[in-house]
């Protein structure tokens, strides 16, 4: 065997070693690199359906929990609550909720599946701001002497009624969103799903 022959056998060699080694480097920077590129398990979370368990929300009371980063209230409402409903129709810009800010389901006076329960998306359509609960009638609101209660944006002074119906010449163009949703038990909520896809 000549010098030479050695020498090609070598850089041959040599030639595999790097290019394996090169291979790996390749691979190890790969994986992470393309395992970055898929969702994390916060992200797949926040766009997920969250159940919500309302057994313990009384007549009168909200809570407020988080779908796909925004508050989604739910709202007991009472049945004073829910004669207001009547008392402002006249006064809002969409009382028929014609607009597609609900689903066909929530249709209706209440914009609702159970007329008690209203499960809406607390951020103004204005601005995204998001209002704040004014459930106390009249002067004690501290919105005006006649108000029935429901929603008042500190931003730029959007009023929704306790149906989340936005009172006509205010800046907001539209009623609060309301999202997909179903019950899964009489006191369990599922939000972001309705089974109608």
């Amino acid at each position: 065997m000549s010098v030479d022959q050695k020498m090609d056998g070598s850089r041959r060699q040599l030639l595999l070693v790097t290019s394996a080694a090169g291979g790996v480097a390749v691979a190890a920077t790969a994986v992470p690199f393309v395992a970055s590129l898929t969702p994390s398990e916060r992200a797949k979370a926040a766009g997920a359906p969250v159940e919500v368990d309302i057994s313990k929300l009384a007549p009168g009371q909200m809570m407020t929990v988080e779908w796909r980063g925004k508050p989604v209230w739910i709202i007991n409402r009472t049945k004073e609550m829910l004669d207001s409903l009547k008392k402002t129709e006249g006064e809002v810009s969409d009382p028929n909720s014609e607009k597609p800010m609900q689903p066909e389901y929530a249709k209706n006076e209440g914009r609702s599946i159970k007329p008690e329960i209203l499960v809406a998306v607390g951020i103004c359509t204005h601005l995204g701001c998001s209002p704040s609960d004014k459930f106390k009638t009249g002067a004690e609101s501290g919105v005006s002497n006649d108000w029935p209660g429901g929603f008042l944006c500190p931003c730029h002074g959007s009023t929704f009624d306790m149906a989340g119906r936005v009172y006509k010449n205010k800046p907001a163009p539209d009623n609060l969103e309301i999202p997909p949703h179903k019950y899964v038990a009489d006191t369990k909520i599922l939000i972001g799903e309705d089974g109608k896809a």
